[in-house]
């Protein structure tokens, strides 16, 4: 058995050497392969790491062209932006611009006086109508505009020394005639060729055409009509630029202003007239009654209280007035009971005081009633107000001006009598109750003595 398993550990051995021999010249060919390999790839690496290199150089240059590219691509849109932005900016200057003319344009037009519209009316219209014409370009559209800014600036110069023109107007009369204008500043004088027409030409509501508003002096018409002819000399100036005319034409005369306010301001004017006629008549009536004061009345009631009738009815024959006529009623029943005597007397008075008011009550009804009527005026106004403005609407105030007119004409009247009225019922009531209350005095002061005079026949 040792000598199989030494036999099969030889063979072992000697095949485990076989495969170490095969083995090592496997390694040795591998390792010069390897070499071989190494060799080749060291002479391949070089070429290679330059390509590598340059390639690398090359996308360091592709790199940088493209940032650079990009920088200029961003600059570029910058720029863009910066232009969008500058060319909106440009379009709103010349929208503003553009707006800005127009408005001075319109306001140009309202400056003109109406004498110079025939003379500017074509520039005007070119200059309004640009913006909405389509087949204008933007050049063109303010090509038309500044032009009549250069007319505007022309006209500005002209009238430093005035400027002279020729067109139409109309007289007060209504009729056209032709002649020349003399614009200076504001103003506008008008002679016509013929030399009937002659004054300052303003402008009328309702109407485009002027109208010459002539002078009540004579001679500044002469003076316009020289001025016009030969192109200078003196004129007249009013300061006020038409303001006192205008002014002056609304003064009207009492009866034109109850004419405005129609018929209720006739009505309310009639009852002015009766209650200052009754007023009058009363205030006559009352200052005529005598009042005799308490010295006057002294011997009668001296008298009374003495029981000396005949004196006591001598001194009151010596007065006068309704205080004479309650004291001969109290002497001529003095011997009856004494409340007789006061009820006598008191009859006398209530006679005097139903006479001294009468007529009075009416001044009271005037001025309770005055308001009232010239409310009634207003209401009618207003109305008459409204069928005005259903026939012809609400854009000129001038035609509504009669129904507004009568409204606030009826109420003033109203007011004015009614507070004249309620003075004067005042005045004379007082007046009247003045003569009442002096009887009154009187007749106490007599029922005094009679009751004194009782008192001592007791005693």
């Amino acid at each position: 058995m040792k000598i199989v398993y030494s036999l099969l550990l030889s063979l072992f051995a000697v095949s485990a050497m076989a495969q170490m021999e095969d083995i090592q010249g496997k390694l040795e060919s591998s390792l010069t392969e390897l070499s071989n390999v190494r060799e080749q790839i060291a002479n391949e690496k070089l070429p290679m790491v330059k390509g590598l290199n340059a390639l690398e150089d090359e996308l360091l240059d592709i790199r940088l062209e493209h940032q650079k590219v990009m920088r200029q691509l961003d600059s570029r849109n910058l720029d863009l932006n910066n232009l969008r932005s500058e060319i909106n900016s440009r379009k709103g200057e010349k929208s503003y611009v553009s707006n800005l003319l127009g408005e001075y344009i319109r306001n140009f037009e309202t400056r003109l006086h109406v004498a110079e519209l025939d003379e500017y009316k074509e520039s005007l219209d070119a200059a309004k109508l640009a913006p909405e014409n389509s087949n204008l370009s933007d050049e063109e559209i303010f090509v038309q505009q500044t032009l009549m800014v250069d007319e505007s600036i022309q006209r500005l110069k002209a009238a430093v020394g005035g400027s002279m023109l020729n067109g139409t107007a109309a007289g007060e009369d209504g009729l056209v005639k032709d002649g020349r204008f003399i614009l200076l500043g504001p103003i506008a004088l008008f002679s016509s060729s013929d030399g009937s027409m002659a004054g300052i030409a303003e402008q009328q509501i309702g109407t485009l055409e002027p109208t010459v508003m002539g002078f009540a002096d004579p001679a500044n018409a002469e003076l316009i009509r020289s001025l016009v002819a030969a192109g200078q000399g003196r004129f007249p100036f009013d300061p006020s630029l038409g303001n006192a005319r205008k002014i002056e034409e609304t003064r009207e005369t009492f009866k034109e202003h109850i004419r405005k306010g129609g018929m209720v301001a006739y009505v309310i004017v009639g009852m002015f007239v009766l209650c200052m006629a009754i007023a009058i008549y009363k205030w006559i009536r009352l200052i005529i009654i005598p009042m005799p004061s308490e010295k006057d009345v002294h011997p009668v009631l001296d008298a009374v209280l003495r029981k000396d009738h005949d004196k006591a009815v001598a001194a009151v024959g010596k007065l006068k007035g309704p205080t004479a006529a309650m004291l001969k009623s109290g002497l001529e029943h003095i011997s009856e009971p004494k409340d007789l005597v006061e009820e006598v007397m008191y009859e006398e008075m209530l006679t005097t005081k139903m006479s001294v008011n009468k007529l009075t009550p009416f001044l009271a009804v005037c001025a309770s009633t005055a308001p009232l009527m010239g409310l009634l005026g207003t209401v009618t106004g207003i109305i008459n107000t409204f069928k005005l403005i259903t026939v012809f609407g609400s854009g000129d105030v001038k035609t509504l001006s009669g129904g507004i007119s009568e409204a606030l004409i009826t109420t003033e009247l109203g007011l004015v009598v009614a507070i004249s009225a309620l003075v004067l019922y005042a005045f004379l009531s007082r007046k009247a109750k003045s003569i009442t209350d002096n009887m009154e005095q009187v007749a106490i002061l007599f029922i005094n003595r009679v009751t004194r005079s009782e008192e001592a026949a007791r005693t």
